[in-house]
């Protein structure tokens, strides 16, 4: 039975932890960011985000972000990431409805990756963060 569920691979979809100023309190912050590169519409998109570090079992709350539309060629924040919890893996399942078919992906932004010394220019944001497809 499972091996008749098909759900197809998902392309120009991916996900992006940006370093921005915040103007309101006049600091650096991190912020998640969904991108939808594709021409076309995405609808439903379901994310789940957290945190976790295998070794010392540390781990965040879940949360949970529903997008009802992202055009095509655009992005949306999904949430601020607290500079501790860069320490952990910071995981994100992403699942959405294209042309009446559904998508899963899960990105991870491995412990340790996402610093200054990693940040690169994201095209369609035109911020600097660290970009996983």
């Amino acid at each position: 039975m499972k091996k008749d569920i098909l759900i197809p691979e998902v392309t120009d979809v991916f996900m992006a932890i940006v370093k921005e100023y915040n103007e309101d309190f006049k600091c650096d912050d991190w912020n998640a960011y969904i991108i939808n590169n594709k021409e076309v519409e995405l609808e439903m998109v379901l994310i789940l985000s957290k945190g976790d570090e295998e070794t010392t079992k540390l781990k965040t709350s879940v949360l949970r972000k529903k997008i009802d539309k992202l055009p095509a060629k655009s992005y949306a924040k999904v949430e601020y990431i607290n500079p501790a919890v860069l320490r952990l893996n910071n995981i994100f399942d992403v699942t959405f409805f294209e042309a009446n078919k559904m998508f899963d992906k899960t990105f991870t932004f491995k412990k340790g990756t996402v610093k200054e010394g990693s940040l690169r220019m994201i095209p369609l944001l035109k911020k600097k963060g660290v970009l996983i497809k």
